[in-house]
């Protein structure tokens, strides 16, 4: 029985390490992205596909630390598993590391679908979403919730806004 809550307490300590909002202290270097076996051109014909599949996954559980459509998503996770299904890129785990990704900034105005937004709690990001389009964006919201379409200009996520990246060239 101990081995058991041993073992469970472990799971639940590396997946609290690995989730959307982790703090931790380090230097703001950029990220890196890996592209796996994708092309340049194969990657510039994919945002519509990802707000497709990102909008296809709404109603999936929220899932503190996890990054499959069967075991649920957090903020991260989400953005990580389409990015990675649809694009074959691989992005960093947790939302502060994916915002320091090494790809262009893009004002509010210009987002485009595909874009990966960010929202911050204090001076971190913690929270990272799909940018659907027409000023909407797909993510992973809290726990005992589900991935859902939101607006970025409901007063919560107007006031949390922390910018906008372009993963795919």
């Amino acid at each position: 029985m101990r081995k058991v809550i041993r073992g469970i307490g472990l799971i639940i300590a590396v997946a609290l390490l690995s989730a959307c909002g982790e703090h931790r202290t380090r230097p703001a270097t950029p990220a890196s992205i890996q592209y796996g076996t994708r092309t340049a051109e194969q990657l510039r014909a994919n945002p519509n596909d990802i707000l497709f599949r990102a909008i296809g996954l709404i109603g999936t559980p929220y899932r503190y630390g996890s990054n499959t459509p069967a075991g649920g998503f957090d903020c991260s996770g989400l953005v990580g598993y389409v990015f990675r299904d649809v694009a074959g890129i691989v992005l960093p785990r947790n939302s502060e590391d994916i915002s320091r990704v090494d790809a262009p900034s893009i004002g509010r105005k210009d987002l485009e679908s595909g874009d990966i937004v960010f929202f911050h709690a204090s001076a971190h990001v913690s929270h990272v979403g799909i940018y659907v389009g027409k000023g909407r964006f797909v993510h992973a919201p809290n726990e005992g919730g589900t991935v859902r379409l939101d607006e970025l200009d409901a007063p919560y996520w107007r006031e949390h806004y922390a910018g906008a990246k372009r993963i795919l060239p």
